[in-house]
């Protein structure tokens, strides 16, 4: 199971990068990408967290990774889609499996 969205960088803030409501500056730019959250069966603990992190982060393109095994959700946000299979080599060399994408 995965599911994408796109995010967009949001519209001006009341406050500056410094945290100061009076700076009169541009707010900072949220990240654009893609975020998908894929299914993964088999991790049961924060090592396990780990271990998927590590290998979907060393795919060329994402940006950020976050495994919950509670869950078995792994939310990954990218520069663009990424190719399913590339995710689910990843996964595998983690010693985990992709379910359903």
């Amino acid at each position: 199971m995965t599911a994408e969205t796109e995010t967009q960088p949001t519209a001006g803030s009341c406050c500056s990068s410094t945290g100061s409501c009076h700076g009169g500056g541009a707010a900072d730019a949220v990240e654009v990408g893609v975020t998908t959250v894929y299914k993964v069966s088999g991790m049961t603990c924060g090592h396990c967290e780990g271990a998927v992190t590590a290998e979907v982060s060393a795919l060329p393109g994402v940006t950020s990774v976050k495994a919950v095994a509670a869950t078995g959700e792994v939310t990954v946000v990218s520069t663009t889609a990424l190719d399913a299979e590339a995710v689910r080599a990843a996964v595998d060399e983690a010693g985990y499996e992709l379910v359903g994408a």
